[in-house]
C-alpha cells in the first residue's frame, strides 16, 4: 500500500505563565492509504494537540506532516475532523446539514446525495427532522454522514463516541465499520478506550506521557467482526494497558 500520511518528527510546546511546556516531544509515524490507525495514551499526554497538527489546524514547532507527499500547512479538502463535541447546525434539517458542505452542483443533485448518505447511516425517513428532534446517537450519525458526503480521503476522529452511552457507542462502532466496508477512507482515531481501539483499528499506537512520543505500536490482524473477549485480543489489551502503566 502507498503511504498516505507521513508524520516526521513533529514537536510542539506551549507557553504557560512564562514557562515553556513541551507537549509533543518528537513523533514520527507513517500511515498507509486505507489504514485505520487508533492512537491511545494517558490523559493529558497531548493526543488532541497531535490530532490538531496532523489535521492541519495547528502547526508543529518543528518537523512536518505530509499528505500524499505534500506538506500540510492548513486544513485541506482531503481530510475532515469528527470530534467528541459535535458540529451539527441546530437550525438546519438533517438534509440541509448534509448539503451544507456541498459547493458544486444543482440543489436537486445535492439533495439526492445528502439523502443517499442519510440512508447509509440509517437515517432514512429523518431527512426533514431538526437536530432537537433526534437522539444523541442519531446526531452522531448526522455528523458522520456530513463528513462522508464531501468524500474525504481521510477521517480524523477525536474521541467521537465518548459522549454516548455504552450500548449506543457499540452501535456506532458497528455503523462505522459497515460504512468503511462500502467506502474506502484512511482513518486516524484518537481514543482513551483501549477496547474501542482493538475493535476498530488495523494498528494501535500507544503514546508516552507528556512530552508525548510513540511508545509502542500493535498490529491488529483479526478480521471483522471481532470479539474483544477473544484470548488474542485480551492478551493485546493487557500489553497495551501495561504500556500505559496499568496492571490488570
Amino acid at each position: 500500500m502507498a503511504v498516505k500520511i507521513v508524520i516526521d518528527d513533529i514537536r510542539k510546546s506551549f507557553n504557560k505563565g512564562g514557562t515553556t511546556l513541551p507537549v509533543v516531544g518528537g513523533i514520527s509515524l507513517e500511515i498507509e492509504d486505507g489504514e485505520f490507525v487508533a492512537i491511545v495514551g494517558p490523559s493529558g499526554c497531548g493526543k488532541s494537540t497531535l490530532m490538531k497538527m496532523i489535521s492541519g489546524f495547528e502547526q508543529p514547532d518543528s518537523g512536518a506532516v505530509r499528505i500524499d507527499g505534500e506538506r500540510l500547512v492548513r486544513p485541506g479538502p482531503k481530510g475532515i475532523v469528527i470530534s467528541q463535541h459535535g458540529s451539527v447546525f441546530p437550525w438546519l434539517t438533517v438534509q440541509e446539514n448534509l448539503m451544507f458542505g456541498l459547493n458544486e452542483g444543482e440543489r436537486a443533485g445535492k439533495a439526492r446525495l445528502a439523502d443517499h448518505y442519510a440512508e447509509m447511516v440509517g437515517l432514512k425517513g429523518f431527512e426533514n427532522a431538526y437536530p432537537r428532534e433526534l437522539s444523541g446517537g442519531m446526531l452522531k450519525r448526522v455528523e458522520i454522514a456530513r463528513a462522508l458526503v464531501v468524500k474525504p480521503e481521510i477521517l480524523y476522529m477525536d474521541e467521537p463516541f465518548s459522549a454516548l452511552d455504552a450500548l449506543m457507542n457499540l452501535r456506532m462502532r458497528n455503523e462505522l465499520l459497515r460504512i468503511l466496508q462500502e467506502e474506502r477512507h484512511t482513518v486516524v482515531l484518537i481514543t482513551h478506550d483501549v477496547e474501542e481501539a482493538l475493535y476498530l483499528a488495523d494498528r494501535i499506537v500507544v503514546l508516552a506521557p507528556r512530552p508525548t512520543r510513540v511508545q509502542a505500536s500493535f498490529a491488529v490482524t483479526q478480521p471483522h467482526p471481532r470479539k474483544v473477549s477473544s484470548p488474542e485480543l485480551q492478551q493485546m489489551k493487557d500489553a497495551i494497558l501495561g504500556e500505559l502503566g496499568l496492571t490488570v
